[in-house]
Parts: C-alpha cells; structure tokens; sequence
C-alpha cells in the first residue's frame, strides 16, 4: 500500500523527519502523533530502540512470552515514563484510539497480562515522549522539518525500526522515494 502524503497534521499522523534534522534523537524519526489540537501536540518515536534493563517489580521479563514488545525511545520529555502503544481492542481497557488498530495506554496488569500471552498484541513500550506548544509543531512542518503521511497499524508494528524512515519516505514515491536514498553520513559520499 503506497502512503499518500497528507497536508493535515492530526491524530493519526505519521511526521517523518527530513534531512533538515541532522542530528540527535530526531535525525531520522518517524514520530506518531497521538493528539493535536490548538492547546499542543504530543507524539511517540517509533523507530528508535532502546536497550534498557526494566524493573521487576513492573516487568518479569522471564515471564515474557509475547513476541510482539518492543522498547522504544518515544521522545525527549519525561523519558522515565512509560507508555503502551498496542493492537489490542479490549473494550475493558481505557485507551485511545490513535488509528485503525492502534491504542495508546493501559494498566500495569494489562501490561502483565498480554506480556504474559504468547498470542497477545504488538506492544510498543514507549519511554518519554514528544511535545509541542500551541502552533509549534505546524511551524516545524510549514519549515521543512517534517514530511507527513497517514499512520498505519502495518507501518507502525509491522515495519522493522531501523528501516522505517526510509521506507514510509520510498512508499510516498516521488521526491521522497529520493530522498530514502541519501546515506546516513553525508561525508562517505
């Protein structure tokens, strides 16, 4: 399924970073907007891995039988919180629907109960997250530093991280095809 470019930032929303971002934790992201609205923005990373040893009081992790959790740098504000971006629909959960088949939020014994379940959801386990005031982030894309698309339960759980951002920008075709074909390090070239 190709990704049409979207001229409407909203819930849903894939921002893709440009080129113009040429460092740090943004170079190369692939960022979910999970609200937005005239108060702000706020979104999660997708494509960033993190590789951290989590507390077992909140996660046995020699109880993890799901093979569908991932940790993800979700952005740079509050990065010792946690949030659950997932697939599961469980109308006793209270989640918000970010776009088809994909929920943010749950609690503790969700978390447990599904890491637990060798058949349970994809689960992002998102530490931090992004945030912008009121016409912020409108201003960073009407500047260039990011291209948008619509959000997809394959793109987001289904596309490996480390391919992510040049796959959605080869999946837009045309000068974004381009554009996924520009290396990492400008100065090998």
């Amino acid at each position: 399924m190709d990704l049409i470019p979207s001229a409407q930032i909203q819930k849903g929303t894939l921002l893709i970073a440009s080129p113009e971002i040429e460092s740090g934790l943004l170079f190369r992201s692939v960022m979910l907007v999970c609200e937005h609205n005239p108060s702000g923005s706020f979104g999660l990373i997708l494509n960033k891995t993190l590789d951290v040893e989590l507390p077992e009081e909140v996660i046995n992790t020699s109880q993890i039988a799901n093979p569908h959790v991932s940790i993800r740098a979700g952005g740079p504000v509050q990065t010792n919180q946690m949030m659950l971006l997932h697939t599961s629909d469980d109308p006793e959960l209270e989640t918000m629907k970010i776009c088809d088949g994909v929920w943010l939020g749950g609690d503790l014994q969700f978390l447990q109960e599904m890491l637990a379940d060798p058949e349970g959801p994809s689960i992002h386990l998102c530490f931090g997250y992004a945030g912008w005031g009121p016409g912020q982030l409108e201003r960073e894309f009407l500047d260039g530093s990011w291209f948008i698309a619509p959000a997809t339960r394959h793109a987001i759980f289904e596309v490996p991280p480390e391919k992510m951002w040049r796959t959605l920008l080869r999946d837009m075709g045309g000068r974004y095809a381009t554009l996924s074909m520009i290396p990492d390090d400008l100065t090998v070239n």
